[in-house]
């Protein structure tokens, strides 16, 4: 295993500005949340891998591995050399599809960074607590999963925790709250709000657009994952990724997103039994009917523990949707 005389030197680097050469891979590196963290990761390391079956480099100096995550030797392929991997993987929203998935990847991961002495950094989301438990989420909620998905990330939390418990797996469970960002993919948001209000429709909320829902921005979600993946004392915790603390309701996101587009903010609320008849048509809809329980109820994301750590100010959810419009608008100009 890496020993500390290295994370000193490597602190001593960064503190410095100069750049240390270790290896840090990123399986799953072509979603939203990928992108952003290899942009992140340029800040502390040149050696960057980037695995996905079709990797394209976001930074000049990153390396390329094609690989399908689904078969254990590719895995280890991936992993093989590396001093820290991050799990940036997200299969499409199905939850038949996650039950196949997710456990067989987990222990290929595992098994690969046990071998490969190499550290995990695994990007989580918050399905695993359920119920009235999202109304205030700490690391230190319950885990009460009350949905098949949610299921399905309990087993691969508790994975992951006997692994860094019998193991001596060195890991960081990393979670999130829904996202938003300029790159779109798998936002609920953007393609609720921001999509169809760029339509000139009415904007779409699920179950009740008047309670507390928060929801990351992807560039803070990036910086945050970095940051704990350099840092020695973070391994074998559980840490909320940075998030505006303020409590802001769906109405308030569509108004948010309107006042920037210069367009309505009227909006449209979708109801759990909409979303269950809908999705007999629309799958993804029919999926989100048993997160309905993140939407008709206070959903706050509290990540107080890793600003107060890292003495880190999340952007605010009105800058990060000023600057989510704005870096769109250029990339539809071609800017």
């Amino acid at each position: 295993m890496l020993n500390a005389s290295i994370y000193k030197q490597y602190d001593y680097n960064i503190a410095n500005k100069k750049i240390y050469r270790m290896k840090q891979t990123i399986l799953g590196a072509g979603g939203a949340i990928g992108i952003e963290l290899a942009k992140a990761l340029n800040t502390y390391t040149a050696d960057i891998r980037l695995v996905s079956r079709n990797p394209k480099k976001i930074n000049s100096t990153d390396q390329l591995h094609s690989a399908d995550l689904t078969i254990r030797e590719q895995v280890f392929k991936a992993v093989e050399g590396s001093q820290v991997v991050y799990l940036m993987v997200g299969f499409n929203y199905n939850a038949k599809l996650w039950q196949q998935l997710w456990p067989p990847l987990i222990k290929n991961v595992i098994d690969a960074c046990i071998h490969h002495e190499a550290k995990l950094v695994f990007f989580d989301n918050v399905y695993a607590i359920g119920g009235n438990n999202v109304n205030h989420i700490t690391e230190n909620s319950p885990i009460s999963p009350t949905s098949k998905k949610g299921e399905v990330r309990t087993i691969v939390n508790k994975l992951i925790l006997d692994s860094i418990e019998k193991r001596n797996l060195h890991a960081i469970i990393a979670r999130s709250a829904d996202f938003f960002g300029s790159i779109k993919n798998n936002s609920i948001l953007m393609n609720t709000v921001y999509d169809n209000l760029a339509k000139g429709k009415k904007a779409q909320w699920f179950c009740n657009a008047k309670v507390i829902h928060s929801v990351s921005y992807t560039p803070d979600l990036a910086k945050g994952t970095a940051i704990l993946g350099n840092t020695q004392s973070a391994y074998n915790k559980v840490w909320n990724l940075p998030t505006d603390p303020q409590k802001i309701t769906g109405a308030e996101w569509i108004d948010l997103f309107a006042t920037e587009m210069k367009t309505s903010n009227k909006y449209q609320v979708l109801p759990g039994w909409a979303l269950k008849a809908i999705g007999l048509f629309v799958p993804i809809l029919n999926e989100m009917y048993e997160m309905c329980y993140q939407y008709d109820r206070d959903y706050y994301f509290d990540s107080s523990k890793f600003n107060t750590a890292f003495n880190y100010t999340p952007t605010t959810n009105a800058v990060a949707v000023k600057q989510t419009v704005e870096q769109l608008a250029k990339m539809k100009a071609g800017v």
